[in-house]
């Protein structure tokens, strides 16, 4: 990857559960400047340590990166295992409160973003982390 492009990576913890969201997929999308168009670059879905190992490289002249989480799977998913155990003390019937989660942030060239989400049922954060 040349030094002249930015990168990317990203994981996510379920702070509701204590540990990393596995097997949520992420989509990768950027742009070069405010008007341009969105474009698709593929995705990945986290691992068992919540990380998404293999994002798809930047092109050059990117100055925004949106990064899409589809967590209703994971809740829906994370539901279903604890109604397994015990009846459900959720008061949310209808799944997740967020079916996804959009973070849209600027680069510049030659820097690297780690961007980690913390997940809840109902919230959610992110920040740049290292």
């Amino acid at each position: 990857m040349s030094t002249a492009t930015a990168s990317v990576s990203t994981h996510i913890l379920d702070t509701s559960a204590g540990r990393p969201a596995e097997a949520v997929a992420v989509h990768l999308s950027a742009r070069s400047g405010r008007e341009a168009d969105w474009q698709a670059l593929g995705g990945s879905a986290t691992d068992g340590d919540g990380r998404c190992r293999d994002l798809p490289a930047l092109p050059e002249g990117t100055t925004h990166v949106r990064l899409d989480f589809a967590v209703e799977p994971y809740f829906a998913h994370q539901q279903a295992d604890a109604q397994q155990d015990a009846p459900a003390n959720r008061d949310s019937g209808a799944g997740a409160f967020f079916p996804e989660v959009a973070i849209t942030f600027a680069v510049v060239p030659g820097e690297h973003y780690h961007v980690p989400l913390l997940l809840s049922p109902f919230g959610y954060s992110v920040y740049r982390g290292s």
